[in-house]
């Protein structure tokens, strides 16, 4: 993994452990060499992580629509700043740029990013693996949520794997690193075809 793309939450949310993970993940992608691909924000978590990386000496690749590159919103620091015409294109760039994907908490925009790049892992669009760091057990209805999607078979119980979930950013940088995709599922490569 060379670079990691970071979906995350545009406030601070209320606690400083919020904080003190988005910190500590900038810092284990710097330490690693690993570059952080995000949104391009200078604001909430994601200036954080923005922040921490560029002060460790990494590399930071921001994506930021037209409608938000405001001077008090995109991050004029980056390696590198890209601005688009649009969220969708936003999302796609992102995707295109990064190797895989982590879900630090946020809200609306950042569950809307997480599920797009589970589904297109799920369908083929890309093989990437999505990670979800789990700071104060915020992803955990969310795991339970899918599970219950397996259970009740709205999910296919092989792409509970397309989700990784870890406590502290080494942890789910290493389980990444090793995690292996459940195979595209025949009927969707046979329409590709």
């Amino acid at each position: 993994m060379q670079r990691i793309c970071v979906f995350c939450g545009s406030s601070l949310g209320v606690s400083e452990r919020y904080r003190e993970a988005a910190r500590g993940l900038g810092r284990e992608l710097a330490k690693k060499g690993i570059d952080l691909v995000y949104g391009g924000g200078s604001v909430g978590l994601m200036g954080i992580v923005a922040d921490t990386v560029l002060a460790e000496g990494g590399r930071v690749f921001g994506v930021i629509p037209l409608q938000l590159a405001t001077e008090e919103l995109a991050h004029r620091g980056l390696t590198n700043l890209k601005i688009v015409g649009s969220m969708h294109e936003r999302k796609a760039c992102m995707a295109e740029l990064a190797d895989a994907f982590i879900a630090l908490p946020g809200g609306y925009g950042t569950f809307e990013e997480l599920f797009e790049a589970i589904t297109w892992s799920q369908l083929g669009i890309h093989r990437k693996t999505v990670g979800l760091l789990n700071t104060e057990r915020y992803f955990d209805p969310l795991v339970l949520l899918i599970d219950r999607a397996i259970a009740e078979g709205f999910i296919v119980p092989e792409n509970r794997q397309l989700v990784v979930v870890g406590e502290s950013p080494a942890e789910l940088l290493e389980k990444l690193s090793k995690h292996r995709l459940p195979p595209v599922p025949s009927i969707i490569r046979a329409e590709e075809s």
